[in-house]
């Protein structure tokens, strides 16, 4: 029985157990090949339930999973999804065929039990012996004993090629069906970012009658922002803020945070190192080459990595638990420090625009499945409050619908917003929303339980509400050096305090 948990708003919010002690007997150590995947390990170990993919409908939808694969460009191909759909029929058919070799091996563990305990223990050994060539009658029914014993022993050969067999399997499957991308809305544009389409431009572009400054030029002539000679103290990529630069990233933060609690966000504080199975429950990959994610010295600290968002933390607080469906739709908001390896070579190399640790507000909300519509209401709420909070700023910004290529595994539609940043002269992003449906739940079974006790699958969705370097970016370089009316109460809250 599952130990009750009170939930957000007084209803029931419990940890589901499930068959993690199934799996931990099934998936047996010592088979081979090596485990790639941190969910996969993570639920030999016995730590989760298997993750539910929804094999029935990728098999009945073969095309349409082949063309979404193509659209989306990601770590998979056209050939990998048959592979996938074989590879599943045969751990399927091995798995039939361990279960009911077990049952039948339950069996006669049974029937020979009975024997031992009703018949004396040296008759036994003759009859296994061949000494007894006629048994007396009382002992007739000995005469099956040896051909039980010898289907016993023929049994555990069978299985113990069968476990092996069913151990790499289950490796090759989830090692490639886990890096299957969400389906992808029937409305987002295909290609890459170039066929991005844009929903909304809000505000005006500021004009100037001067050449404004960008951001960098501006914090370093504030003595607010410092980046350079730090190679010997922090690195590449790095940076401090000071006086009124780190006291406009605690008002952003505490802006954000408040306007969001006040519109019924619960806040969160969450871990900032994870264990790679809920990266990879979220649709991410620590262990991939050109992987966004820090992994701490696996000697030390196995398995353990730094979060580049709080979408993570969140997630991982209702892996393997079930929410009641009274109390859906669940937002929630964290601040929390972000780390990010910022792979990609040559991008960005200055300024805020792409650091390795930054701050962000985030929103992440689980909502139920039972109109289909749900989540897709709730991404909405969440770019309009993105929308409102970008507008208090006074940044002329644009919404975009994103392309598939650009969706990345988990979401099944995501908007990007994209800020005027003068000193750059160019649109720059400062926050996304994604409506992951049951992409992420499936993998970390998170689940709600309707009035009828049935279990499903939740919905999550995932929005930036600030973060915080790019948008001091913008708000820099929109407003050079005006303070906002927005930001006064805080920044005066900050220097008294």
């Amino acid at each position: 029985m599952c130990a009750v948990m009170p939930s957000f708003s007084g209803g029931v919010f419990r940890p589901l157990l499930g068959v993690c002690a199934v799996w931990r007997t099934c998936s047996r150590p010592g088979s081979s090949g090596s485990v790639r995947s941190s969910l996969l390990e993570h639920m030999r170990q016995g730590y989760t339930d298997k993750p539910e993919l929804n094999m029935r409908w990728l098999c009945e939808h073969t095309h349409q999973v082949i063309a979404n694969v193509e659209n989306r460009k990601g770590d998979l191909r056209a050939a990998d999804v048959g592979v996938i759909i074989s590879v599943w029929k045969q751990l399927k058919d091995v798995q039939d065929e361990i279960v009911k070799l077990e049952e039948r091996k339950t069996s006669i563990s049974a029937t020979v039990r009975a024997l031992v305990e009703q018949h004396d223990k040296k008759v036994l050994c003759d009859v296994m012996s061949a000494v007894l060539v006629a048994l007396p009658p009382p002992c007739a029914q000995l005469a099956d004993y040896k051909a039980t014993r010898a289907e016993g022993r023929e049994l555990r050969g069978k299985l113990s090629q069968l476990y092996p067999l069913h151990s790499e399997l289950e490796q090759q499957y989830y090692c490639l069906a886990l890096r299957l991308p969400n389906l992808s809305h029937p409305d987002v544009p295909v290609g890459d970012e170039s066929q991005a389409r844009v929903e909304d431009m809000v505000g005006q572009k500021p004009e100037f009658d001067f050449k404004p400054k960008g951001h960098l030029e501006i914090g370093e002539f504030l003595d607010i922002i410092r980046q350079r000679r730090l190679a010997h103290v922090s690195g590449h990529r790095s940076y401090y803020l000071r006086g009124a630069g780190a006291r406009l990233q605690t008002a952003l933060q505490n802006f954000a945070l408040d306007l969001l609690q006040k519109r019924g966000f619960i806040p969160m504080a969450v871990p900032d190192m994870l264990k790679g199975a809920v990266f990879e429950g979220c649709g991410m990959h620590p262990h991939a080459q050109h992987s966004q994610v820090y992994t701490l010295d696996p000697s030390r600290f196995p398995d353990l990595n730094l979060a580049g968002t709080g979408e993570v933390g969140i997630a991982g607080y209702f892996m393997d638990h079930a929410i009641n469906v009274k109390d859906l739709p669940v937002r929630t908001v964290c601040s929390s420090t972000c780390f990010r390896a910022e792979t990609e070579a040559g991008k960005e190399t200055w300024g805020l625009y792409r650091v390795h640790h930054f701050n962000k507000v985030e929103m992440f909300g689980i909502t139920a499945d039972e109109t289909g519509r749900e989540s897709s209401h709730l991404l909405e709420e969440f770019v309009s409050l993105q929308k409102e909070i970008f507008s208090s700023l006074k940044l002329h910004f644009r919404v975009l619908d994103m392309p598939t290529q650009e969706l990345g595994a988990p979401a099944f539609r995501k908007y990007d917003v994209e800020a005027w940043m003068p000193g750059r002269g160019s649109f720059g992003e400062i926050s996304s929303a994604s409506n992951c449906t049951d992409y992420q739940s499936r993998r970390l079974n998170i689940l709600y339980e309707g009035s009828e006790g049935r279990l499903k699958f939740t919905h999550t969705v995932n929005a930036t509400a600030c973060a915080i370097p790019r948008t001091i970016i913008a708000i820099l370089e929109t407003h050079q050096t005006k303070i906002l009316n927005a930001m006064e109460s805080y920044r005066a809250q900050s220097t008294r305090d």
